[in-house]
């Protein structure tokens, strides 16, 4: 199985909120996921909730980064974003 980390949008129409998921890569965008790694805010351009254990865990087990999920990491390293939401210091 190959395993996929990327978005899943949640939002409603003109307000674009995602998921960032482990999932199946033959699974639809918004199908069944394996494990929720976080949650971002797109208008706002932030992350709400971010879990670093989680998404190394799948990288170590070869799980393939899309670009976007890749920006959404660089975005939580620059900012700090901890699994509950608050800004790591």
């Amino acid at each position: 199985m190959a395993v996929k980390i990327r978005l899943a949008r949640i939002g409603t129409k003109h307000k674009p909120f995602y998921r960032l998921i482990a999932i199946d890569s033959r699974q639809k965008r918004d199908g069944q996921f394996l494990d929720n790694i976080g949650t971002y805010d797109a208008l706002k351009g932030t992350l709400v909730r971010f879990e670093e254990t989680l998404y190394n865990n799948w990288v170590s087990k070869g799980a393939q980064v899309t670009p976007s999920a890749y920006k959404i990491y660089r975005l939580f390293k620059k900012s700090g974003v901890t699994a509950q939401g608050a800004v790591a210091q």
